[in-house]
């Protein structure tokens, strides 16, 4: 039976390769590789970190600091940029999360995404054991009128884990494990 729905996740999900678990092979950016950026690059006041931690082969990006929406600001994030684009048909984002209870967001920009504040946005939970959590592409909304209701796969050009619009303590784990 799994055999089964592993060949119609595949035959759904168009070009790439479904696994058992009804992931495509694709191999996200290494956490190594991800950016940290603050909303102090338009003039805001958060700070914060992001650190790669974990062991070879499991490792995940660790973001922390302190969001303000003052001087007009309220972002942390740690971004990934693709070094290879999504297979035409993916689904979704699957990634694993924990963290301090906050709520949390991905934010995806796509080659639609022009200006720098624009990109489409998904929430995710946290909590202190971690979870993996799928975010179907339906799920993100855009930041504007002006870009697709949902993004397309094959132009998504990078994720980020964002603590975004509220003043609190950030402390998200994140692991972009891949996609569906």
């Amino acid at each position: 039976m799994k055999r089964i729905m592993a060949v119609l996740i595949w035959l759904m999900a168009g070009p790439g390769v479904a696994q058992e678990d009804g992931m495509l092979d694709y191999t996200p950016p290494p956490a190594d590789s991800w950016r940290y950026f603050s909303d102090q690059v338009m003039g805001g006041v958060s700070t914060g970190r992001a650190e790669v931690l974990g062991p070879e082969g499991a490792r995940y990006v660790r973001l922390t600091g302190e969001v303000s929406t003052a001087n007009r600001g309220g972002f942390i994030q740690v971004r990934g940029e693709l070094e290879t684009a999504l297979p035409d048909g993916a689904q979704g984002v699957v990634v694993r999360v924990r963290g301090n209870g906050e709520g949390y967001f991905i934010h995806l920009r796509t080659r639609g995404t022009m200006l720098p504040w624009q990109y489409y946005q998904a929430p995710i939970p946290s909590g202190p054991a971690w979870q993996e959590v799928r975010v179907p592409f339906t799920a993100f909304r855009a930041s504007g009128a002006m870009l697709r209701d949902v993004p397309r796969a094959e132009a998504v050009k990078s994720l980020a884990a964002v603590a975004y619009g509220r003043d609190h303590q950030a402390d998200l784990s994140f692991q972009w494990i891949g996609i569906y």
